[in-house]
């Protein structure tokens, strides 16, 4: 018997995006195939009736809408709860799934994995270009059993990215019996990582990874749907949220918990961290800079020539001379910036 495929895709006042992301949903083969399970968190816009007008033309949408804004966390727990696939694709509404891509996965799925975890094209806008967005640096269609502590701890120093710790919704096709077996996790709700911390639970009893190779969706570069709080605290969600699930579950002197750090600190690299501190100088009302210096001092906590470097790079920068050495940089942030102020 052929395992069944549900499209799991909570979503909050994403009117104009969610018609494009269905649209290549649907149009693909097997797009009336899958279930498409969208959970609307009491949008204002004009989300539901957008999606309702899907519905009543494709019967595979089961579109429900909460009385209230639950939050990113509790939302994406409640979808899969709605799901009736074997398999979930965690998917966001803004994303764009890539010809070819229900195909794929409903052809992965057969080898009864825990999870598949796929990639994505990344828009770089000082390169005007897209690219493959690395996940874990090993062979295409490696699998890797994350309750074996050699097993686990190889796959940890391979990984690239938090993407490889599933911080990207729309990279995560996980089996709903296996995700069922753990519950959500209230200590985590409100940290936007509510659904790492459920799969890391699970690498205690089992939890099978694949790599796949080949990116099998678009993610969409203009709407990062954590970053309404400005640029410190969205590092704060990665930084914060990302080392209180490595302590919690693996402890902070483990090698999971050290990997877990490297990768922040490669998302979080030294320039993005005195942008970081630019924009708190360059906007001191908008932006937290004892948060911001909290958030050097975390990230790059592990003893190294290299840590100690990029701290001292952070404690002498001032704007004038970031600005003369990342022009191009500065310049797009605070057009930015006034594009906000303006609105």
């Amino acid at each position: 018997m052929s395992a069944s495929l549900s499209i799991c895709i909570p979503i909050y006042n994403f009117g104009k995006f969610i018609s494009e992301t269905l649209d290549s949903i649907l149009g693909q083969d097997g797009g009336e195939e899958v279930e498409i399970v969208i959970l609307d968190g009491a949008s204002t816009d004009d989300t539901a009736e957008i999606v309702a007008d899907y519905q009543r033309k494709h019967p595979n949408i089961k579109f429900v809408r909460q009385p209230q804004k639950g939050g990113i966390d509790v939302d994406m727990a409640k979808s899969v709860e709605l799901a009736s696939g074997d398999y979930c694709w965690l998917f966001s509404g803004d994303d764009i799934m890539l010809p070819g891509a229900v195909l794929r996965v409903l052809s992965e799925i057969q080898s009864g994995q825990d999870l598949y975890l796929c990639k994505h094209t990344e828009y770089y806008v000082y390169l005007d270009q897209s690219t493959e967005y690395p996940t874990v640096a090993c062979e295409d269609g490696a699998v890797f059993e994350l309750s074996d502590r050699r097993s686990r701890r190889d796959y940890f120093s391979k990984a690239v990215n938090t993407e490889a710790f599933f911080s990207f919704l729309g990279g995560i096709i996980v089996k709903r019996s296996t995700w069922n077996r753990v519950p959500l996790n209230e200590v985590f709700v409100g940290s936007c990582w509510a659904h790492v911390a459920r799969l890391f639970a699970l690498m205690r009893s089992g939890l099978s990874v694949k790599c796949l190779s080949g990116a099998l969706l678009d993610r969409r570069p203009d709407n990062d749907s954590f970053g309404g709080g400005g640029m410190v605290d969205r590092y704060r969600i990665t930084i914060d949220g990302y080392h209180k699930i490595a302590d919690h579950f693996f402890g902070h002197g483990s090698a999971e918990a050290f990997h877990v750090r490297r990768v922040i600190r490669h998302e979080c690299h030294p320039t993005a961290m005195q942008l970081g501190k630019f924009m708190c100088l360059i906007n001191p009302a908008g932006e937290n800079r004892t948060l911001m210096d909290g958030l050097m001092n975390k990230a790059y906590c592990d003893f190294s020539f290299a840590n100690m470097r990029a701290k001292l790079a952070y404690a002498t920068m001032s704007a004038t001379r970031f600005r003369q050495r990342n022009p191009e940089l500065c310049a797009y942030h605070e057009l930015r910036l006034k594009a906000r102020s303006r609105n």
